[in-house]
């Protein structure tokens, strides 16, 4: 068991928790009561006994003093009046005087990093070119307050100009949205899994995308569940550390960013904001342009498509696993065809999107064509081994499939021909087939 967070772990769906030196199953009480613990464990909100105020940037708390009058400008006289100590409570990044690890993060000088080993409080940037060589990096450390705005700045936020749908004038927009940029990596801050003592890493790549990303989990489990959901995130990992950076006007409440981000990304039809959530971290992958083979911005052209369906057709677009009531979803409204997992735009949205000849390659013909085919070629050719039918079939059958997959069609075509049709007949062996034309199916000729 995680014992640092009080997490239970789950082995072959059961949970199980320490009893002296062995592993016992947990019941639903127990599991409950451990994940409880969660919030009295909070790691952001350990207090350092041997760090003081001293150990604090002068700079770093002036800045978080303004930050804290934009997101609280009914106190903003009273912010003056307050000295260091009082305002470092009223904004919840102290407690009681005590310096935390949030301070740390946040406020603490270069040297005061130590306080939080084995923790870091890194970021790294990376500039990468078209062939993704690294060419250019930089680390910065606490004060995240501060150093997060110097990431900030590192990054190269050209300008893009293109033909939004609809107008006949060209548009000229940043590659990045200040507003996402601030949001990705101040959630990175928020949402670390300090613990596993990784580092945040943005890596900026010239073709046109910034990709951020920190340790640890999604909490929330899926993106879906936060950018769909009405109510914000109540489940925290650094919920003091969060706390400061609302009352510090660095983040949205959770959920909100993120949601946000997407209707940015959306509105500009620019592609949809991708997470990648496997191997215990979290990787957002931002593109700064309009690709035309991303369905996402295509899409964003269908009158009457909300934000969810436009983000559940993107995963259809890039062959990713849908649920049964994602694809009720999308049914509904006749957004896809094909069958469960081999799915792909419907012939209404291809029409709409320019993408008709795409969908033929998916969608692929009907087994009647499959066989005209097949017969052709044995007309012409006066015979088929089993090759020479792959060879025709295998390239222009719905590129949906896998190679295994197709190779089953192929098979049951055969069989379909060569059993129900009775239009040709095998005078090879099975293992090394030569199909010809029936005598049947030439007498009908």
């Amino acid at each position: 068991m995680n014992s640092s967070f009080g997490i239970p772990i789950a082995w072959k769906g059961h949970y199980y928790g320490r009893d002296g030196e062995e592993l016992q199953p947990l019941n639903i009480e127990e599991i409950e009561r451990i994940r409880a613990q969660v919030s009295q464990n909070d790691w952001s909100a350990q207090i350092i006994q041997e760090a003081t105020i001293e150990d604090l940037d002068k700079n770093a708390i002036s800045r978080a003093r303004e930050l804290f009058k934009v997101k609280n400008p009914k106190l903003k006289d009273a912010v003056d009046q307050w000295d260091d100590i009082t305002f470092l409570n009223k904004a919840k990044v102290a407690i009681k005087g005590q310096i935390t690890r949030t301070a740390i993060l946040l406020l603490g000088k270069p040297e005061s990093e130590h306080f939080i080993n084995p923790a870091t409080a890194k970021i790294t940037w990376i500039l990468k070119n078209k062939e993704n060589i690294e060419k250019d990096y930089e680390h910065f450390t606490c004060p995240l307050l501060l150093n997060a705005q110097k990431v900030f700045e590192k990054i190269r936020n050209l300008k893009y100009r293109y033909m939004p749908f609809g107008s006949l004038f060209p548009e000229e927009v940043d590659q990045y949205d200040p507003y996402i940029i601030r949001e990705a990596l101040n959630n990175c801050i928020a949402h670390q899994d300090y613990t596993l003592g990784g580092k945040i890493v943005v890596v900026e790549n010239e073709e046109g995308s910034l990709i951020f990303t920190n340790a640890g989990s999604f909490i929330p489990g899926s993106v879906e569940e936060v950018v769909f959901s009405d109510a914000p995130e109540y489940r925290y990992r650094n919920k003091f550390l969060t706390e400061a950076m609302v009352n510090l006007n660095m983040i949205d409440t959770i959920g909100s960013g993120i949601r946000k981000m997407f209707f940015i990304q959306k509105n500009k039809y620019f592609p949809l904001p991708e997470y990648d959530l496997s191997g215990n971290k979290v990787k957002l992958t931002i593109i700064g342009k309009v690709l035309d083979t991303n369905y996402a911005v295509k899409l964003a052209q269908i009158k009457d498509l909300s934000l969810e369906e436009i983000y559940l057709l993107d995963k259809v677009a890039k062959h990713k696993p849908l649920t049964d009531e994602e694809i009720k979803i999308l049914r509904r409204k006749k957004l896809i065809e094909g069958r469960k997992p081999n799915l792909y735009i419907s012939d209404s949205v291809a029409k709409v999107t320019g993408e008709k000849a795409s969908y033929i390659k998916q969608r692929g013909f009907k087994d009647k064509h499959y066989k005209k085919l097949i017969l052709e070629f044995i007309e012409k050719y006066g015979q088929a081994s089993k090759k020479e039918i792959d060879d025709l079939l295998l390239d222009i059958l719905p590129s949906v499939l896998s190679k295994k997959q197709k190779e089953n069609k192929i098979r049951n075509i055969i069989y379909a021909m060569s059993k129900r049709d009775k239009s040709i007949i095998n005078k090879g062996t099975n293992r090394h087939p030569k199909w010809i034309l029936s005598s049947s199916k030439m007498e009908n000729e």
